[in-house]
């Protein structure tokens, strides 16, 4: 649950959220984080702190694609830090499966395995039944 839903609330209705959120489960990690990032410079309180959290597995897929498998471990080593912490909000997003895939990501590079054999990271929308 959220903490500050009404400022969760104002974050999710805004249309680049909708946008970003599109341009990440497309894979357009590179846009993705620019999209995030506008947001994030526009964020204060817990909400931030998600947002980073999405940042970082975008900028985390940019490095796995150009070969750069420590920085994607670091990225998303700190991705999860934040998105595990408690009161990270989840903006409707599905945090709990976000972060078992990038922990099983995060295991296949540590093994020194394609990570790429696992799923894709991807923000599953939650419905929220209020």
């Amino acid at each position: 649950m959220d903490r500050h839903p009404n400022l969760s609330l104002t974050l999710t209705k805004d249309p680049r959220f909708k946008v970003a959120l599109d341009l990440f489960n497309s894979a357009d990690w590179y846009s993705a984080h620019d999209a995030f990032e506008e947001l994030w410079h526009e964020t204060n309180g817990p909400e931030r702190r998600t947002l980073q959290g999405i940042l970082q597995i975008a900028v985390a897929q940019l490095h796995l694609n150009n070969g750069n498998r420590v920085g994607a471990t670091i990225l998303y080593g700190e991705s999860l830090g934040r998105l595990r912490k408690v009161g990270t909000p989840s903006l409707g997003i599905d945090l709990v499966e976000l972060c078992n895939c990038i922990n099983d990501r995060l295991n296949f590079l540590h093994k020194e395995e394609d990570p790429d054999t696992c799923s894709l990271p991807f923000l599953h929308q939650i419905v929220d039944d209020q």
